[in-house]
């Protein structure tokens, strides 16, 4: 595809170079900075000074003035001219012939100084001496496969190397000691230090004319087989592919990143990127392309002209402008080595942001992410095509000039809504992955608040994962927009997470109370509930404790009960709550309960209360229906198990209320808690006849208690059973099991005191095999304790001859070290270390720690 990459302008005209004399040629042409030299057929050089103007049209003219010309007196034609601007040196190839010149009036030198034999020649533009003021010059030479390297001076040259090739040379250029070479049949590479050659590929030079050019550090342009281009560093690979050229190329020009190419009707240019041909340009008659230091000239036999490159930014342009991205992109990239590295950057990035758009409008939304990441852009740049999605406050102004051509997205999409909810989606999907990211700094209000307004507008569910999270959305721009599209209950969020709870809970309160419609959450009561559950604003809790408890008692009092620990120790007072739940029953046992079941309370008012409120909803059931229904079951399984628990209660308070029910069980339970064991058992027996509960009654009452009291209580129980006034025969064999299945909770020589001299062996047969078995196991305990004790006295013995083993003098003349006084009677104490101390001393505290501190032994007997 066409590209205007260079525009062809003339330099020098024919009137200018030759005026009438029509017999004149351009052999060869030369350009070093604003000077061209000329060598024409006619054995003369032309020097020119070219001066390059720009017109207030941005065109670009050149105008060549003529310096001077000089007759070389050979009158053959000029062949090639060389600069060597170090030494102010022009090497002029005439007749096989070598000169050196002066540049400025082209007088030879002094000296003389020429090379002979030459065919053609080439400088080394990658010289290996290092010296800077020579440069070297290798010539194919008139002997037959022969390659000369000379060393060239101002007024000397000389000879360095002479080297032999396999066929004929044709066309050489040089890279430090790397010789391409085009020879009769094929292409080479040639290290002339070394001797190692490398082929390339074939090459017929009768076919067509060679062309051996150094594009670049180690590397050349080779005229290849069927018109192509071929690249060869000089360890004989190509690194880049090669382009298409004409088979009848003449001349080849390096221009990067265009390779340009003549042949006899054209100019050619072609990119060394993507190998593409860009331009052609009609171009009869040529017979000269060169470049110099990134000039291109190409000359007709009697004009010249310049090759004047379209600045790659323009060119770079009117290519997004065709909406040739991918071209663009890689034109961007190679003009990387021609521009400074900021000025670089700045355009790179510019070009990147622009394909972003033209991709974007296109609908290749992966493609235009990738460029709008990679080319850093001010996301705001795309959040103003959508209209009204930046804040009213926002001080974004695009860029400019601009990025694009569309003025907002209707234009874009041209009002296709199926193309414009594709672009909301895809920006919707871009914010969210870029807010986080360092793209976002600076402008975060502006990306979310951009956000939630797609997400409102598209009812998208994450609309209420950005409120609940950090977020910086503004607050004006995103309500309206919210209440705009009915989204109440997000509005309600924004308004939390912006510290106005109290707007948030009226806003939730009148959708829940069905004045506003959102059906966003169908469990809203629920959430304002556990909202106002760990709300810190205790007006506000209490505003709307009535509304919640209104609405649902159980779960209401949710808002007391599962507060923050921290929070309920600190802040509310239990007695407050508790007086306004007096009008809501069962939220007043839910928050009793959670007092005094889960927070553990120890206060009897709330234990009190509880049992209290049990009984009364018990006995109101009881009063309505005399079956038990599944309330009153739970109820009753509630209240025994706090009665049973419980010892903070009033017993009494609780039992004149059980009094005269049928709550004989919980009367049971309330007599165990005065100690009174032998009315509760005589209730569980005769009136409930529940002999299990009787036997639970035992155990539970007995819990935390020494053997002693749970075997008076399991005695009592077996005289309530074998009571002489009681033959029921259910009682007797409670009796039975009570002693074969608690056998160890018995004194057996009691029982039998007790049990009826009528009952067998057998019946007792479980009970007498588990008491001799616990007798038996107790008598070998006692035993295996006394023997333990024994051991261990007999130890304590052995301790106490080992310390009567030595002798004890006493002398009333020795004075004590502790007290300073002698003793005066047989009674002493002795420690460990064999220190002695008066009785007296010994019980000192204050004397004895004194001796303990000299003592050196850690032991404290005596």
């Amino acid at each position: 595809m066409s590209v205007k990459a260079f525009k062809l302008v003339s330099a020098v005209e024919r009137e200018v170079l030759m005026g009438d004399k029509n017999h004149i040629n351009i052999e060869c042409i030369e350009c070093c900075g604003k000077n061209l030299y000329i060598g024409t057929n006619d054995c003369f050089i032309y020097h020119f000074l070219l001066d390059e103007k720009l017109s207030t049209a941005g065109k670009i003219s050149f105008a060549a003035t003529k310096q001077l010309h000089k007759y070389l007196g050979f009158k053959k034609p000029v062949n090639e001219l060389k600069a060597a601007s170090a030494l102010t040196r022009l090497l002029v190839l005439c007749d096989n012939t070598i000169t050196l010149v002066n540049m400025m009036n082209l007088e030879p030198v002094p000296t003389g100084a020429r090379i002979k034999g030459a065919v053609t020649f080439t400088l080394n533009e990658n010289p290996v001496s290092g010296d800077p003021f020579c440069v070297e010059v290798c010539i194919i030479s008139v002997k037959r496969r022969t390659i000369q390297i000379f060393m060239v001076f101002e007024d000397r040259v000389q000879i360095v190397k002479e080297v032999f090739t396999p066929e004929q040379p044709c066309a050489v250029a040089v890279d430090g000691y790397y010789l391409c070479l085009a020879l009769t049949t094929q292409y080479i590479i040639l290290n002339y230090n070394t001797g190692v050659s490398q082929d390339l590929f074939p090459f017929s030079s009768d076919e067509k004319r060679p062309i051996v050019k150094r594009i670049g550090r180690q590397e050349f342009l080779l005229a290849g087989p069927g018109g192509l281009g071929m690249f060869a560093t000089v360890d004989g690979i190509s690194q880049r592919a090669p382009v298409h050229w004409s088979e009848n190329v003449i001349g080849a020009a390096l221009c990067f990143p265009y390779v340009v190419a003549l042949d006899e009707e054209f100019i050619t240019v072609h990119s060394m990127l993507d190998q593409q041909q860009k331009q052609t340009l009609p171009f009869k008659e040529g017979h000269i392309l060169q470049d110099f230091e990134g000039k291109v000239i190409v000359a007709t036999s009697k004009c010249v002209y310049i090759l004047v490159p379209l600045p790659l930014e323009k060119q770079i342009q009117d290519l997004l402008a065709s909406h040739r991205v991918e071209e663009a992109l890689v034109l961007a990239k190679g003009a990387r080595r021609n521009i400074p590295k900021e000025k670089f950057q700045v355009m790179y990035k510019r070009i990147l942001q622009q394909a972003g758009f033209i991709q974007f409008a296109q609908l290749q939304f992966l493609e235009a992410k990738e460029l709008f990441r990679s080319g850093q852009l001010d996301v705001r740049e795309l959040i103003s095509l959508y209209p009204f999605l930046l804040p009213t406050s926002s001080s974004f102004i695009r860029s400019h000039p601009p990025l694009h051509e569309y003025a907002d997205l209707n234009q874009l999409t041209q009002g296709d809504q199926e193309k414009m909810t594709k672009c909301k989606r895809f920006l919707m999907s871009y914010l969210n992955e870029v807010r986080s990211t360092e793209v976002a700094n600076g402008y975060k209000e502006d990306i979310d608040t951009a956000l939630l307004k797609l997400y409102a507008e598209a009812n998208h569910e994450s609309l209420l994962d950005l409120l609940v999270s950090e977020n910086f959305c503004l607050l004006t721009d995103s309500a309206a927009w919210l209440e705009k599209h009915k989204k109440y209950f997000a509005l309600g969020l924004l308004y939390h997470y912006n510290g106005q709870d109290a707007a948030a809970l009226q806003l939730w309160v009148q959708i829940v109370d069905g004045d506003i419609e959102d059906s966003t959450r169908s469990d809203l009561y629920e959430y304002i509930v556990d909202f106002l559950t760990f709300c810190s604003d205790q007006d506000l809790v209490w505003k709307y404790s009535e509304w919640v408890l209104q609405k649902n008692e159980e779960v209401g009092v949710q808002i007391f009960t599962k507060r923050p620990l921290e929070e309920q120790e600190k802040n509310i007072n239990p007695d407050d709550i508790i007086s306004c739940l007096n009008k809501y029953p069962k939220a007043r046992v839910k928050y009793l309960e959670h007092l005094v079941l889960e927070r553990k309370i120890e206060k009897e008012k709330y234990h009190t209360h509880l049992a209290a409120l049990y009984l009364e909803a018990i006995l109101q059931l009881k009063s309505v229906s005399t079956d038990n229904c599944t309330e009153t079951t739970e109820l009753l399984s509630k209240l025994r198990s706090l009665l049973q628990k419980s010892d903070l209660y009033r017993v009494h308070f609780i039992l004149d209320k059980v009094r005269g029910t049928d709550l004989h069980m919980e009367s049971a339970i309330l007599y165990g808690k005065l100690e009174e064991h032998e009315k509760a058992l005589h209730i569980l027996v005769h009136e409930l006849k529940d002999f299990h509960a009787a036997e639970e009654y035992c155990i539970w009452n007995s819990e935390n208690r020494d053997l002693q009291y749970r075997r008076r209580l399991f005695h009592m129980l077996l005289s309530v059973y074998l009571n002489p006034g009681a033959s029921d025969y259910a009682l007797v064999m409670a009796a039975v099991d009570l002693l074969n299945n608690h056998a160890a909770e018995f004194d057996a020589a009691l029982v039998l005191q007790l049990v009826p001299d009528s009952w067998s062996v057998q019946l007792l047969s479980p009970f007498l095999a588990g008491a001799v078995r616990q007798s038996i196991h107790t008598k070998r305990m006692t035993q295996a304790a006394l023997g333990l004790a024994q051991a261990e006295n007999l130890i304590y013995k052995y301790e106490k001859v080992k310390q009567k083993g030595t002798p004890i003098l006493l002398s009333d003349k020795k004075v004590r070290q502790v007290c300073q006084n002698p003793f005066c009677e047989p009674v002493f104490v002795r420690y460990p270390n064999g220190g002695m101390v008066h009785t007296h001393c010994a019980a000192n505290r204050r004397l004895n720690s004194n001796v303990a501190h000299h003592s050196s032994s850690s032991s404290n007997q005596t």
